[in-house]
């Protein structure tokens, strides 16, 4: 039987997983940079570049802007809860993703906001609310803030053709991410957005995700809770 050949950019994300895996870059090291993996494999950068999101999003590398991209340092649970694109994991499963823009705006920020996103209360934040959908059937209603010093041209994304997640995966440097989640009940703007009873159990994450020194964004991710399934897997 053939083996099937990987895309361009999944030899680059198996060759830097395979490097990881056998410990050729410690936790911590620095790995070798865009230009280099681009000269190696002869593909763009924008190829390189989706394979260290998509490293980075499964919680083995770490991105620091202008300076390089590091083997994480993993802790037992870390990836239980790794930072997934929506419209991968969707198409990943063979299904169509779709998102409709109900709100993509600068607000003025609240004090309780201003404390989470560390900027000042009443200075401008920007504020997106999107409804995603699998095959035709909203699965998560996605309520997110940002700070604008660290993605100054979100507000400019289309995001009917990209999601906040990849957006920010390729403007921002990712370090780490804070989450909570729980059973609960729709607000009635969710229930109402993703087309079901105000009484409805969904699954509501909050995540917020930081760079060293800053907070990037707060996001509540609302799922109908008889559409969706959180899963993980956990490497000790």
């Amino acid at each position: 039987m053939l083996t099937p050949t990987l895309a361009p950019y999944a030899r680059v994300k198996q060759h830097l997983k395979d490097g990881l895996s056998t410990g050729h870059w410690a936790p911590g090291a620095q790995m070798p940079s865009e230009a280099d993996l681009v000269a190696l494999f002869g593909v763009s950068r924008m190829t390189v570049n989706r394979a260290l999101r998509e490293l980075q999003a499964e919680g083995l590398v770490q991105r620091v802007q202008g300076v390089g991209t590091f083997a994480a340092t993993l802790h037992p649970v870390s990836s239980m809860l790794n930072i997934r694109d929506l419209h991968d994991e969707i198409e990943s499963r063979g299904h169509r993703h779709h998102a409709a823009v109900h709100l993509q705006r600068s607000e003025a920020a609240s004090a309780a906001l201003a404390g989470q996103l560390g900027v000042a209360a009443g200075s401008a934040v920007f504020h997106t609310l999107i409804v995603h959908f699998d095959n035709g059937v909203a699965v998560q209603c996605e309520d997110r803030y940002v700070n604008p010093a660290c993605a100054p041209g979100y507000l400019q994304a289309n995001f009917t053709q990209t999601t906040p997640t990849q957006y920010l995966f390729g403007a921002t440097a990712l370090w780490r991410a804070q989450y909570t989640i729980e059973a609960a009940q729709p607000t009635a703007q969710e229930a109402a957005l993703l087309g079901i009873a105000a009484s409805a159990p969904c699954l509501v994450v909050v995540r917020r995700t930081f760079t060293v020194d800053a907070a990037i964004t707060i996001a509540r991710l609302v799922h109908p809770g008889a559409r969706y399934r959180l899963e993980g897997e956990f490497t000790p």
